[in-house]
């Protein structure tokens, strides 16, 4: 591993000039800046949390855990209106999302700037090739104009490794954050609903309406006596499992 970097790396990097030192350490700040936000957004990736507990916790916030729960109880904590819930919801953002949207935004400069320092190394090696056209001599030539040439390439080079990676990554961060943001909105909208619904019951017991009447299948059955009319107005008592002779006698009995 260490012979080879010195036979091959160490040499093309020496290969790009002095330039070099600035890149690595643009390059270890992209990198350090890109992995410290996925830290930060794994520690609250409670927008990963299944749909179903967490709308249990809004109905119950005792039941909340984690620090999603310290969200849903304080934005619930002795709410009287919507506009409370509201409230506390952009209070919430606040406290999220302008911090994650710094870092990416920060991240993203410093991918940006690592292929235009790549471009100064190119500018830079150019200028050594033509002023080594300039002042040299029929001997040394071609050892100027290559020197020029790779300090050009390398960098250029340098500067793209180090932006394309980390481009990949702060879109994957940029991804997140909007995750982050769809989840918080659709949670201050369930609380609102469900506290709106609550409300509502509340109101309606205390003013003593009774809610919507029963519909015919939730109705009870009317209390019956073993009579049931049959088709002259009569009552039939006890006629099951009788024939037709012994009811037409009985329905004399009855008319006499």
């Amino acid at each position: 591993m260490m012979e080879t970097f010195h036979t091959e790396i160490l040499p093309i990097w020496l290969a790009g000039g002095w330039l070099m030192i600035p890149l690595a350490i643009l390059g270890l700040l992209i990198y350090l800046a890109v992995f410290e936000l996925y830290v930060h957004l794994a520690r609250r990736n409670f927008y990963k949390a299944d749909p179903n507990t967490w709308g249990h916790w809004i109905d119950v916030p005792e039941d909340s855990k984690g620090e999603l729960g310290e969200i849903i109880r304080y934005t619930q904590a002795d709410a009287e209106k919507a506009d409370d819930i509201r409230g506390r919801f952009t209070e919430v953002r606040r406290a999220y999302l302008p911090p994650v949207r710094a870092r990416i935004r920060f991240a993203n400069i410093l991918a940006g700037a690592a292929p235009l320092m790549g471009l100064l190394g190119t500018v830079m090696g150019m200028l050594s090739t033509f002023v080594g056209l300039s002042v040299s001599t029929a001997g040394n030539t071609i050892d100027l104009v290559a020197g020029g040439i790779s300090e050009a390439l390398v960098t250029t080079q340098t500067g793209l490794v180090l932006a394309i990676p980390a481009y990949v990554m702060v879109s994957s961060l940029r991804k997140r954050e909007e995750q982050l943001a769809t989840f918080l909105s659709r949670l201050e909208t369930l609380t609102i609903l469900r506290f709106q619904r609550r409300r509502h019951l509340a109101e309606r017991v205390a003013s003593g309406d009774p809610g919507e009447p029963p519909t015919a299948a939730e109705a009870p059955p009317a209390p019956t006596d073993g009579k049931q009319p049959d088709a002259e107005g009569t009552d039939a008592v006890g006629e099951e499992g009788t024939t037709d002779e012994e009811r037409h006698e009985n329905r004399k009995v009855r008319t006499a």
